[in-house]
């Protein structure tokens, strides 16, 4: 049984031919026995023809396309010998004594990574997630949770410069932040607060411009009996969207601060509350066709009436009592 490189750790026991590889955070395959890092792969180019032959998993990637992703649309003169020469150096150190049988495969001009014998982790995580979008909220759920609990660190940890990656790192971590926050709907569907709190705090902080990750997360702190903790969330918020993006959080989430506004109101205070609300909406949505406010003259139905008097009544009674 072959052990980790210099490592007096576990072994870890796999099918001949098949490796387990991780590349959510830094890059790690474990070939029967042995672990190989980055280090282990006989370079950076190797290393990276590996990477993108991984996330093309079970699919053919032409030489052609390789080598313009591992120069950068620059290629050396003598750019196909060289990359099959990589090619050659990565089997070697990725599947010693099996040639072209083990899971990195030749095929009419390119190579594939043979989804059959390799466990990647990213493609566990995608088809977690596509399984828990489709799917209700109890078996969503323990779906999602064994997905981010493979989202350890961001994709290709181990290489951080070329454009390809970076690329693919965002994509990866969009596709994070909709777990969690699938994960934090999830959780109040169920009536577990305090779980949906948790992933979609962690969602909003990976994407504080993400409106459906704040509203999981005010919702979830409202399901939780916490109003004034969602009326800080929802203060942050509106004021992320007023200095990123100029303009105000949806109705969604307006309609849970008020609900917010009256839990942590008592008495004539949440009717007060309730009245400056009601015209605060009115005169915006009331606005002329070039987005100027309307008038409060123009607006004269009943209900604006009696919140003018509700106000009216209250601010009386408060300058007596000063």
């Amino acid at each position: 049984m072959e052990r980790t490189h210099g490592s007096s750790g576990p072994t870890f026991e796999t099918p001949p031919g098949r490796v387990t590889i991780q590349i959510l955070g830094n890059l790690r395959v474990c070939r029967g026995g042995a672990v190989l890092g980055a280090h282990h792969l006989g370079g950076p180019k190797p290393r990276q023809i590996l990477e993108i032959l991984l996330l093309q998993l079970g699919t053919p990637v032409s030489k052609e396309h390789l080598i313009d992703l591992l120069w950068g649309g620059n290629p050396p003169v003598e750019a196909q010998p060289t990359l099959e020469s990589y090619v050659c150096v990565l089997r070697r150190n990725l599947q010693p004594g099996a040639g072209k049988r083990g899971p990195l495969q030749t095929v009419n001009g390119g190579y594939v990574m043979d989804k059959a014998l390799v466990d990647l982790d990213l493609d566990r995580f995608d088809t977690l997630l596509r399984l828990a979008q489709h799917s209700g909220a109890a078996d969503a759920l323990p779906l999602l949770s064994e997905a981010l609990g493979l989202a350890v660190g961001p994709l290709l940890g181990s290489e951080l410069l070329p454009a390809w990656a970076a690329d693919e790192r965002s994509r990866h971590a969009a596709r994070v932040t909709e777990a969690r926050i699938l994960a934090a709907e999830s959780a109040s569907a169920l009536f577990r607060p305090g779980e949906a709190v948790g992933w979609a705090g962690q969602a909003a902080d990976g994407d504080p411009l993400n409106e459906r990750a704040w509203t999981a997360l005010i919702l979830g702190m409202e399901l939780a009996g916490r109003p004034a903790d969602g009326l800080a969330a929802f203060d942050r918020f509106r004021r992320i969207l007023d200095r990123e993006l100029g303009c105000a959080p949806g109705p969604d989430l307006r309609h849970a601060q008020v609900r917010m506004l009256h839990a942590t109101a008592d008495g004539e205070l949440s009717d007060v509350l309730s009245a400056l609300i009601l015209l605060h909406d009115r005169l915006h949505r009331a606005g002329a066709p070039n987005g100027t406010v309307a008038s409060p003259a123009s607006l004269a139905p009943e209900s604006l009436r009696e919140a003018g008097l509700v106000i009216d009544s209250f601010l009386r009674r408060a300058l007596v009592a000063v």
